[in-house]
């Protein structure tokens, strides 16, 4: 059952984005006056059709290849390299009769599309389903600086004040790699300002440390819950303790408690916890991954509601750091930095990310992901792509001279060489994740 709702929601969020990417260069192509033969979700290959229909000059149906999907523009070279067309005269109802930058429009539509949808998502995702923690709630107390942080230059007791010289609104920002990676973070460090350059290879270390950057620094708790065969619940923790020390250092935050824990990973401690105003030692063996089995209760601070111009701005924003993030591993991959078999996912990967429980909110948000991954993709200078479209008709445009169609014709077979290799190993990658 797992493996379907996988499947579902990969089918589903991918069938989103393809058809809205190529309604994008639909609906600019008939703003132009340019025939859209074909618009199709998922590839016919030699002609296998699951369904179609047609509709004044178009023909609208399923593919039976889930690897996209296309509408076949009149008069364009593309994935159909249909070359008998091309050899008639040009119509005026044709792409190659029209101007270049006409041309140019229609082909990063699709990009624009998929751009604007990311943002959207977002912006209903936290307009719809998320809270924020305002940051000048901590400007009292400040922050709680694990190991991690305190190695690139921050102290516990830091209130976090810009990033990149804008005003932190929501406390998550600073906890974000996406948003502070490469960044200058200001911090008011007993009443003088401090700043701290975020180095590139921070998102590494963060994944090592098992994402522990900072936290609220006075961050009194108690147990909520525990977890059944856990260490916790088998030292005779229970809902609604207070811990008070482990071994012979008082805890003060959940960070510093957190922190302990992490480093007395297989260790046994003591710990003294308050239950019902009296004080108990209880002996605990810390998990060998640095893991007791524990909730921790609600964070005492007032959450705020997203406004619906604060959803769109730090939509915006969300989208917009995820895909500086996106294009900075790009680029890392490219310069030999990361290895592409760690960074790239294929479908199966893809799936597995969706998760095999329906979760709504989940599945928007990595829906709007790759929304922003697809339009990046797209505008890559590979022929085939949308992005290889672009740059040779931004040379036309410069030149004023069209590139050969037999050039085109050969550049379209090589971009499509090129992008089922990479298919061929992003499946050979997932099926590898999955046997190791």
């Amino acid at each position: 059952m797992n493996g379907l709702i996988m499947a579902g929601q990969l089918i589903l969020g991918l069938s989103i984005l393809v058809i809205l990417h190529e309604f994008g260069h639909f609906i600019a192509a008939k703003a132009f006056g340019i025939k859209v033969e074909k618009f199709y979700l998922f590839f016919d290959a030699w002609g296998i059709k699951l369904f179609k229909f047609k509709k004044g000059e178009t023909e609208y149906g399923i593919g039976w290849l889930p690897l996209g999907g296309y509408v076949k523009i009149a008069g364009m070279i593309d994935e159909s390299m249909d070359k008998e067309q091309m050899k008639k005269p040009p119509q005026p109802w044709e792409f190659r009769s029209k101007p270049a930058w006409q041309r140019l429009i229609v082909m990063i539509a699709g990009v624009v599309v998929n751009a604007i949808l990311g943002v959207i998502i977002f912006a209903f995702l936290l307009f719809h389903y998320e809270q924020y923690l305002p940051n000048k709630q901590l400007q009292n107390d400040g922050i709680y600086a694990y190991k991690l942080a305190k190695d690139i230059g921050f102290k516990t007791g830091d209130k976090v004040y810009s990033i990149n010289g804008k005003e932190v609104i929501r406390f998550k920002d600073i906890k974000s790699t996406n948003a502070i990676l490469g960044s200058t973070v200001t911090v008011n460090r007993n009443n003088s300002f401090v700043d701290i350059t975020i180095p590139d290879t921070f998102y590494k270390n963060f994944k090592k440390s098992n994402k522990l950057f900072i936290e609220p620094l006075n961050f009194p708790f108690y147990v909520d819950s525990v977890i059944k065969d856990f260490p916790a619940a088998k030292s005779g923790i229970i809902k609604g303790d207070k811990i008070l020390k482990i071994d012979s250092t008082q805890i003060t935050s959940w960070g510093q408690f957190t922190e302990i824990i992490s480093s007395e990973k297989g260790k046994e401690v003591n710990m003294a916890v308050l239950r019902n105003n009296d004080t108990l030692n209880l002996n605990l063996t810390i998990d060998t991954s640095g893991v007791i089995g524990i909730f921790r209760s609600p964070m005492p601070y007032k959450l705020m509601s997203y406004s619906f111009s604060q959803a769109l701005k730090f939509g915006y924003k969300d989208a917009y750091n995820l895909l500086a993030a996106n294009i900075k591993g790009f680029g890392k991959i490219i310069k030999g930095e990361e290895k592409a078999s760690e960074s790239i996912q294929g479908p199966i990967g893809i799936a597995t990310i969706y998760g095999g429980n329906w979760d709504w909110h989940r599945f928007w948000f990595i829906t709007g992901l790759l929304s922003l991954i697809l339009a990046f993709m797209n505008i890559l200078p590979i022929p085939a792509l949308d992005g290889g479209h672009v740059v040779f008709l931004t040379i036309e445009a410069v030149t004023r001279r069209k590139i050969p169609d037999k050039f085109m014709e050969y550049a379209q077979i090589v971009g499509m060489v090129i992008l089922l290799l990479l298919m061929v190993f992003a499946f050979g990658n997932d099926i590898f994740r999955l046997l190791k």
